[in-house]
């Protein structure tokens, strides 16, 4: 009997520590997840009215927080106080529509959660509380692009590329983040239908064209054709194209001219600083399909991007069978034409590990994550994305970027001597009936270390301008601005050119 009693009492101590484990599970180590699932018919309600974290930018702006309002139905009201200079990036919560880029990235640090027990007191009765998101963007910069752009669509990414840091990420389009935590119904449906209309190029504001909207990036794709050639055929570096005012294309009768059917050739050294089409498209030809498409995979297109937002679109390079009976195709996807398509994320990305060493370094927003007592939660540690190409591989590709500043298309953009800016310019046909052009600039600085690369993407601009005429003064003031700010220096009025 009492070895039966014992049995029993043994069973019933199991049930009792599973009951425990399964309670201890609900409610310190699952609670976070439940609080903020999108099941929980309070979680829509409290995601509006609660007293919510605030989000911070780097230099210790308010970009979003919750302030009291003497409604019972709801006490707390969020604001957002740059307004569109940040709503892209910040997004927003509302009743109606739900939460939006780092609002809903980081929902569940934000919204009130149980906080981890300090003492036995608070395993007993847990607090609630919220923290801050604090983040690596500069409004500065973001001010700085928004004049650049001056009410066009466009993007610019700013990045420093030793740890990811998105120093900058600037959309047009862009929207006012207020009527979407209003309490009034149609206020937040007028928003949102206006919000999600494309504008004449087709974006919506509510997007942001820098992740979402993909555009062939011209010339500035010659980068990774010139990686392509150093990892797989070396030889091609050196050798010789002759000086040409167009290369006819192989099984077609097509023509491949350079800008204003200019002469050009020689080797890659002396193709890139002037940007030679004809030379680029025979040295993507004798790469081939196969080592173009490697490269560009290594670069990061046809894949994510795994920057903390909830979206981003990657960008495309055509599979190796597209270019199976079409070398045409082939040779304008070397200099970044036809069906290549890139976000100017990915391309500032590509800035970025030339001017690491070959490492690309996972982009990110957040830069710490702060409890309501000061305590860090969570510290955002830099991690290698890729690595597409050795430390001399890079420094070869940096050297001939610097040559595009001091004697190549971007020497007319006026970069100031002592940023050593090295850059490629990008002017892609559209193709329309209009002839327009998509214009691209990518650069670093300063050379000899970099710790800025930005890409600045200007899309659908009349058939006459150029990378270097409409994206090249947004870059420079965005490099002054950048390398202002991580020297503790004003980040405006570097130069008579850009904003002050």
């Amino acid at each position: 009997m009492s070895r039966r009693l014992a049995y029993l009492a043994t069973f019933i101590l199991l049930l009792f520590a599973v009951i425990v484990g399964q309670a201890s599970f609900v409610q310190f180590f699952h609670a976070q997840a439940l609080d903020s699932s999108p099941l929980n018919p309070g979680s829509g309600a409290n995601i509006v009215s609660s007293d919510r974290g605030e989000i911070i930018a780097a230099d210790g702006q308010i970009l979003a927080q919750s302030v009291a309002t003497r409604s019972s139905s709801q006490p707390y009201q969020r604001v957002y106080p740059l307004g569109s200079l940040t709503a892209g990036e910040v997004g927003w919560v509302s009743l109606y529509h739900g939460s939006w880029a780092l609002e809903q990235e980081y929902n569940s640090y934000l919204t009130p959660h149980t906080l981890p027990a300090q003492n036995y007191a608070q395993v007993l009765s847990p607090l609630q509380g919220t923290d801050n998101v604090n983040l690596t963007l500069y409004p500065e910069l973001q001010r700085i692009a928004q004049v650049g752009l001056a009410g066009q669509d466009g993007a610019a990414v700013v990045i420093d590329p030793q740890n990811g840091n998105v120093l900058g990420l600037y959309s047009n389009p862009t929207f006012n983040p207020a009527p979407f935590v209003s309490t009034s119904t149609a206020v937040e449906a007028a928003a949102y239908a206006k919000g999600v209309a494309p504008d004449k190029d087709g974006f919506p504001p509510l997007g942001l064209v820098a992740l979402d909207q993909t555009f062939p990036p011209g010339s500035t794709f010659k980068i990774v054709t010139t990686s392509a050639a150093q990892v797989y055929k070396p030889s091609l570096i050196t050798k010789y194209y002759p000086v040409a005012q167009y290369t006819a294309l192989p099984n077609s009768n097509l023509l491949l001219h350079n800008d204003a059917n200019s002469y050009c050739g020689g080797t890659v050294v002396q193709m890139l600083p002037p940007s030679c089409d004809q030379g680029y498209a025979r040295l993507g030809l004798d790469l081939g399909a196969s080592a173009l498409s490697k490269m560009a995979n290594a670069f990061g297109f046809n894949s994510r991007i795994p920057i903390d937002m909830p979206y981003e679109v990657p960008s495309k390079f055509p599979p190796v069978s597209a270019y199976a009976y079409n070398l045409p195709f082939l040779a304008y996807s070397a200099i970044g034409q036809g069906n290549v398509q890139a976000t100017a994320l990915q391309m500032a990305l590509v800035a970025a590990g030339v001017a690491n060493g070959g490492k690309i370094m996972t982009p990110h927003l957040m830069s710490s994550i702060v409890g309501p007592s000061g305590t860090v939660v969570q510290r955002y540690v830099p991690t290698v994305w890729r690595q597409p190409v050795t430390t001399a591989e890079a420094n070869f590709t940096k050297n001939l970027m610097v040559s595009v500043v001091t004697g190549g298309t971007a020497s007319g953009v006026g970069f100031l001597p002592q940023d050593q800016v090295g850059a490629k310019t990008g002017t892609a046909q559209v193709g329309n009936a209009t002839q327009q052009t998509h214009d691209w600039m990518i650069a670093f600085a300063p050379a000899n270390h970099p710790t800025v690369a930005v890409a600045v993407a200007v899309p659908y601009q009349p058939t006459y301008d150029y990378g270097a005429t409409i994206a090249g003064p947004v870059v420079k003031c965005l490099i002054e601005g950048a390398l202002a700010i991580q020297s503790h220096q004003p980040s405006t009025g570097t130069s008579t050119t850009c904003p002050a």
